[in-house]
């Protein structure tokens, strides 16, 4: 709960700093990073730093968490950092880090705003930050005792089982505990984060989605080969290192699962619309259903390129063959290689869901590029689906509070 005085004070700067919180996320980065620059060579994506949309994430959070508290000064907004604390549980983050990320965030506001920032609004402003890391602190902490380890304990080494080339710029890798211990359990939709040692001596980390049901002895996620489209922005480092070099017997450093996109028990109906390489935590959820929930309906939505750019086609087809109440809706820019491409679940073009119709009390879980996800939402919400019943999962800086 933010305090009435303090309340009136950021609904009163919340414009002013609005208005400037790229420029204080900028500067709040490169400080810290002078002070600390092994934070940018091994824990932040040196590439989202680089193209900035780290830096509008930051700022998302920030404005949506101080709205939060102003329009509702009675409740802390726990929905905005549920995302933000797995994230935060897959990296290893620890409590001791907020003080340093407080300090050089108010430095950047009170150097930006210079004057506008009195003693009471630093104040302010210093107990908004404290609201939100708290709260982060105290998530992050229930997620490592709830894992098991100690806070920040979460990485582990896994040997490379597998590997398989799913499409041109795809991979999967398959995984198990390098010690022959068994794999920890997790929950379709959790993903696992991959610490990759760069030519530079950088250790980077990524991402990556489950993308088989737990249960089955080994861990498998899907990378794409993140290219440059234009030339601006270098290709993905991760991915690049992980197609280039990563082979059955090499040894992985692979976090402990997190992620907040999870089933919800019951037999109540579904839709898991997904684009792209966002197919991976569905594959996760079809696979357990096929074999824990087979009865449950389940209505299944992808978009994609082309069916040969289209990761694991036929094991999505295949598990939703499974499920006896599952439907399948493709779509594709190019349908022109599609074996079955004038069945009526192949349609060409951008998704469009408008002709479906979801059943009451169906829960929706997107994952995809943002456009895909934003444009799905505006059609489950246009059929009747409530707001709530809306789940997504954003590969890379959660841009949707900043949009």
């Amino acid at each position: 709960m933010l305090s009435s005085q303090s309340a009136l004070i950021v609904r009163d700067t919340l414009p002013a700093v609005g208005a400037s919180l790229g420029t204080i996320t900028d500067l709040f980065y490169r400080r810290m990073f002078e002070e600390r620059p092994e934070l940018l060579r091994d824990l932040f994506n040196r590439a989202n730093q680089a193209s900035g949309v780290q830096r509008e994430a930051l700022a998302g959070a920030v404005a949506a968490f101080a709205t939060a508290l102003v329009k509702h000064p009675d409740e802390r907004p726990d929905a905005v950092l549920g995302r933000i604390a797995n994230k935060h549980a897959s990296l290893g983050i620890t409590s001791d880090q907020y003080t340093l990320v407080g300090r050089h965030l108010l430095a950047a506001v009170a150097e930006v705003l210079g004057d506008a920032v009195t003693p009471a609004v630093a104040a302010a402003w210093d107990e908004v930050y404290w609201l939100m890391a708290n709260a982060l602190i105290a998530m992050e902490a229930r997620l490592y005792a709830r894992a098991d380890v100690e806070d920040g304990s979460v990485w582990q080494s896994m040997e490379i089982v597998e590997r398989h080339e799913e499409t041109p710029d795809t991979a999967s890798f398959v995984l198990r505990p390098a010690d022959g211990s068994p794999t920890r359990p997790f929950v379709p939709g959790q993903y696992v984060s991959v610490r990759a040692e760069l030519p530079d001596g950088a250790h980077q980390i990524r991402q990556y989605s489950l993308s088989s049901a737990p249960g089955g002895g080994t861990w498998r996620f899907t990378v794409k080969r993140e290219r440059s489209l234009d030339g601006q922005v270098p290709d993905g480092e991760v991915s690049t290192w992980l197609h280039t070099h990563a082979r059955p017997g090499d040894v992985l450093r692979v976090s402990l699962p997190f992620g907040d996109l999870l089933l919800p028990e019951g037999d109540g109906p579904l839709l898991l619309a997904s684009a792209g390489i966002g197919v991976t935590p569905m594959l996760a959820m079809l696979e357990h259903l096929a074999t824990a929930a087979p009865d449950r309906p389940v209505t299944v939505v992808h978009a994609d390129r082309s069916p040969a750019l289209h990761a694991h086609r036929l094991e999505l087809t295949a598990l939703v063959e499974r499920l006896p109440h599952a439907s399948l809706h493709l779509w594709y820019e190019d349908t022109a290689d599609h074996p079955d491409a004038s069945a009526d679940h192949v349609n060409e073009g951008w998704a469009d869901l408008t002709g479906l119709s979801p059943v009451p009390g169906t829960t929706a879980f997107l994952c995809g590029p943002l456009s895909f996800m934003k444009a799905v939402r505006t059609d489950l919400l246009a059929h009747g689906l409530s707001p709530r019943a809306i789940h997504y999962e954003v590969f890379g800086p959660d841009l949707w509070l900043s949009k």
